[in-house]
């Protein structure tokens, strides 16, 4: 394979790693909002899954843009004024609708509240199918790759060795539009 498929290789490890950080620190936050994480008896939000839900996402999310922005996506610049921060929290709003249905559905359709059951449906299946978009989307819109600019042909330049800029047929100045004249010291009609 190519440099680029061991490129695109790399990356994907990377944001797997990443995504595996903030994913443990939103299953830390998830399980003590709603279940107490062997913490206390009477959790917070032990009602309220899809809020808890939410909440710990959102810390994920931070985790992730930071460590996205320092090492997955390092070679790549910011080509948004806030470095992609607005893009890349409203993907991973849109995206985190995917795990947020599979915990609804199985809170709501399946009947399962037990710990296990919320951690698979939200967790695991959710946050694996989001991962997979958000990958895309990222890449696509938030950490772009920089477009190369190809000055020769920008400029309709003739692409020679010598990259000089041609000279008008007229021989006009490029500034005035006008015969061009010579100028300087000891120039004719000084």
């Amino acid at each position: 394979m190519g440099e680029g498929w061991d490129h695109l290789r790399a990356e994907i490890g990377r944001f797997m790693a990443v995504g595996g950080i903030a994913t443990l620190a939103s299953f830390v936050v998830f399980n003590f909002l709603v279940h107490g994480l062997y913490l206390t008896s009477d959790p917070w939000l032990g009602g309220h899954p899809v809020t808890a839900f939410v909440i710990a996402n959102f810390v994920g999310m931070v985790i992730n843009y930071r460590l996205s922005r320092s090492w997955t996506f390092k070679h790549r610049p910011p080509q948004h004024a806030d470095g992609g921060r607005t893009a890349f929290f409203v993907i991973n709003v849109a995206t985190m609708l995917i795990p947020m249905a599979c915990l609804w559905l199985s809170r709501n359709a399946l009947g399962l509240d037990d710990p296990v059951s919320d951690n698979l449906a939200a967790v695991v299946i959710g946050t694996l199918l989001g991962q997979v978009a958000r990958f895309y989307l990222f890449r696509e819109y938030v950490f772009q790759q920089p477009v190369p600019l190809d000055i020769p042909n920008f400029m309709h330049w003739d692409g020679g060795d010598d990259d000089e800029r041609p000279t008008p047929p007229d021989a006009t100045s490029w500034s005035s539009g006008g015969p061009a004249r010579p100028s300087g010291p000891g120039a004719a009609g000084d």
